[in-house]
């Protein structure tokens, strides 16, 4: 028995699942981003064989909830009942930005104009699910190239949206080209399939990393059971203990920075405790200094009480923070407070909002809106230079990366704990993500993780350092921190509201045309 592929190309059911296969297998850890071209072909042939939009949603969600499900299965791993939630919402806010490309493929349009607008739509999508309370950018298709640094240093100018915008651009010429059979068409698309990953070889023959200082970082990698309080040792003594001896054992007299992952320091303490002494001890010892990871509680004032507060001890009312904190040898530690919350998981959305259209306050909204909200983009001062201390999800968002940036960091450090997934592919993309913000910034990244990935990446996205996952280490790497702004850091989301742009316009010609 044979199988007609021709006869495939008119299934709409097989359209479906095949592009969701395809989408899934085009991030990592399976490592195939180019497979997401083809997928968003059979998304196009879907589109034009559904007969209306209804018909449309009812087949495209089949593929986005494979994609999202075979990619993101790994949130239901803490949270069931919330990933499963968060996996469906995701695969039906997909199909907004689908059926605007439906409505698009269907005008009379040039075909390079039809493959610009058609990009624009996909990455306006991506670019505005970065900028709301129910943020969840995960999936973005740039993130799927991010083991791919020969072929995408083009985002140090861009940003990692300018690969989504390439990827289905590039597919809507070959689907055109398909269609028609023109040699116009194919060369059209076989110009924009080759041009940026020709810009991007082309930067990296150019690219050359400044000279510059030497700084010595040791990543310290606990491997603490996120499950159990205090890792499943006794107390934050016991865990302070094992933090320091490990850090000892790595560090070196040339050692600068330590960095422990987040939520290291397994308690809620305050900016002034009684650990403080014991870690200033160790440092002034080492001549180094640390960063880390812990819950941080902040009393008010009863005359500075923010809108939302979490409770009261006596008189003052206080919010727990998701914090990092960096620590000399003398004085109270600096503090950053995290300010890309993930959502319900640590943060309410629209708690403020809620709060206020709840005029009878029968609902204690400062108690279940989870971690206080950071918003200030503080670098901490190592030595001589600047680094944030980007926490977790902060770290897959690189419009708030670029602050501190743009605020002089010369380095990225970046503390997670990617223990809540278990041994999923969830930690391996987080990992991945990162090279994206060292080649959109051209900053070396330092990264320290609970559990695993912990490692070093240099500017151009490659690895020099990385550990197994759930393995209890600690290791030193140099680094090489930089002053040095790209076109990307200077001046941040222009390519995205370019996109924008043109999907405001895609849609003002659709009325018009009505």
């Amino acid at each position: 028995m044979t199988i007609n592929i021709y006869s495939l190309w008119g299934q709409p059911w097989i359209l479906s699942v095949v592009s969701g296969i395809l989408l899934s297998l085009s991030f990592p850890p399976i490592d195939l981003p180019i497979l997401q071209i083809p997928a968003f072909i059979l998304l196009f042939r879907l589109a034009d064989l559904s007969i209306d939009w209804r018909d449309l949603a009812t087949k495209a969600l089949v593929s986005f909830l494979i994609w999202n499900l075979a990619t993101t299965y790994w949130l239901m791993a803490a949270t069931p009942a919330g990933g499963a939630a968060a996996i469906f919402a995701n695969s039906l806010l997909m199909l907004i930005p689908l059926m605007l490309m439906r409505s698009l493929l269907r005008r009379q349009l040039h075909p390079l104009g039809k493959s610009i607008l058609i990009g624009s739509a996909w990455v306006s999508y991506e670019f505005l699910h970065h900028h709301w309370d129910l943020a969840w950018p995960w999936l973005a298709l740039g993130n799927g190239w991010s083991t791919m640094p020969a072929l995408i240093q083009y985002i140090s100018a861009t940003g990692h949206l300018a690969i989504s915008f390439w990827v289905v651009a590039t597919a809507t010429m070959m689907y055109k080209s398909i269609l028609s059979l023109t040699k116009t068409h194919f060369i059209y698309a076989l110009t924009l399939f080759l041009l940026f990953p020709a810009i991007s070889v082309f930067s990296t023959i150019l690219y050359q990393e400044q000279a510059a200082d030497t700084l010595q970082a040791a990543v310290i990698q606990p491997n603490m059971d996120s499950y159990q309080r205090y890792g499943g040792l006794a107390n934050v003594d016991e865990l302070l203990t094992g933090l320091l001896e490990l850090s000892d054992s790595a560090r070196t007299d040339q050692t600068d920075l330590i960095v422990w992952p987040e939520n290291a320091i397994d308690s809620a303490i305050s900016r002034e405790n009684r650990f403080n002494a014991r870690i200033q001890d160790s440092l002034r010892s080492w001549n180094t200094e640390l960063i880390t990871g812990t819950g941080l509680i902040r009393y008010y004032d009863p005359d500075k009480e923010p809108s939302l507060v979490r409770g009261y001890v006596g008189n003052n009312s206080y919010n727990i923070f998701n914090s990092a904190l960096h620590f000399t040898g003398e004085g109270l530690p600096d503090v950053y407070k995290k300010g890309q919350l993930v959502p319900v998981v640590e943060r309410l959305p629209y708690a403020e909002t809620l709060q206020k259209l709840d005029l009878f306050g029968w609902v204690n909204w400062g108690e279940i809106a989870g971690y206080g909200k950071g918003t200030d983009m503080n670098n901490f001062m190592i030595r001589q230079y600047r680094t944030p201390a980007l926490i977790c999800y902060d770290s897959v968002f690189p419009g708030w990366v670029g602050g501190f940036v743009r605020n002089d960091a010369d380095f990225l450090t970046i503390i997670t704990n990617d223990g809540w997934w278990g041994d999923t592919s969830g930690h391996i993309q987080h990992f991945a993500y990162a090279r994206l913000r060292a080649i959109e910034f051209r900053r070396w990244v330092v990264r320290s993780a609970n559990n695993g990935i912990s490692g070093i990446i240099s500017p151009d996205g490659q690895v020099q350092a990385e550990t197994d996952y759930w393995t209890r280490t600690a290791f030193t790497h140099n680094i090489h921190p930089s002053g040095r702004q790209t076109f990307f850091a200077r001046y941040g989301n222009w390519f995205n509201w370019l996109m924008l742009l043109g999907a405001v316009f895609s849609i003002v010609l659709l009325v018009r045309d009505k």
